[in-house]
């Protein structure tokens, strides 16, 4: 899940500048799980901002609308004639929703509401961990389902470094030993062969170091072309 942060909300002030109409837009998947950008935090945005701009003299017209997921046009189409008609629309999706828009919408100026974090797993009520960093060449098949780049701090491959103490990160105590879990889970399934060859460098041209990525898929092209 994508995981996000609502700004300050005197940045978000500052984005919007001096523009007078202004639409908050929700997004109702990850960010609505996580409470940071669905239905109800756009609401509550949007009063926030109607409220201070109006202590601050210089009062805007907020409306608030959430869609079901920002980053398909199907849905952005949806609330085209609300977004046309403001000076300024504040997107409190991920960074994906926030382009999106912009992409979709090329002649509205469109602005980020949230700061997007990871990819987690809410291991705890009101609490997200991350735990993946999509890096495009998983390795949990050999790492008992831990992910080595996302939880490690250092994004080592080949088991822990010098820092790591009785389990424990030497980055913060609290933080557990991303290779300790992953030796105690194959110790536990008797596994540990798994990690006794030494894997190279890390191919990163999988990740975002290789550039903008692009899934194709042309069963899916060719089930559109024929319907």
């Amino acid at each position: 899940m994508i995981t996000a942060e609502q700004k300050p909300l005197d940045e978000i002030k500052n984005l919007l500048g001096n523009e007078e109409k202004v639409l908050v837009v929700g997004c109702g998947t990850c960010v609505t799980v996580c409470f940071a950008g669905g239905d109800r935090e756009a609401q509550l945005l949007a009063s926030s901002l109607r409220m201070t701009t109006k202590l601050d003299g210089h009062p805007m017209e907020v409306s608030d609308v959430t869609v079901q997921r920002q980053c398909e046009w199907e849905y952005l189409d949806e609330i085209e004639d609300e977004i046309m008609e403001a000076d300024v629309v504040l997107s409190i999706a991920c960074g994906i929703g926030v382009q999106a828009i912009a992409e979709h919408f090329p002649e509205c100026w469109v602005v980020p509401g949230l700061n997007t974090t990871f990819l987690g797993l809410p291991t705890e009520q009101g609490i997200w961990e991350e735990r993946c960093m999509a890096c495009g060449n998983c390795v949990l098949g050999v790492t008992g389902g831990i992910c080595p780049i996302a939880r490690c701090s250092k994004s080592l491959l080949n088991g822990p470094c010098g820092g790591s103490e009785d389990g424990h990160c030497e980055i913060d105590a609290d933080v557990p030993c991303a290779w300790q879990l992953i030796y105690d889970r194959l110790a536990g399934k008797d596994q540990l062969d798994l990690i006794l060859e030494i894997d190279p460098p890390k191919d990163w041209s999988t990740a975002h170091d290789g550039g903008p990525r692009k899934i194709v898929r042309e069963d899916l092209q060719l089930e559109t072309e024929e319907s």
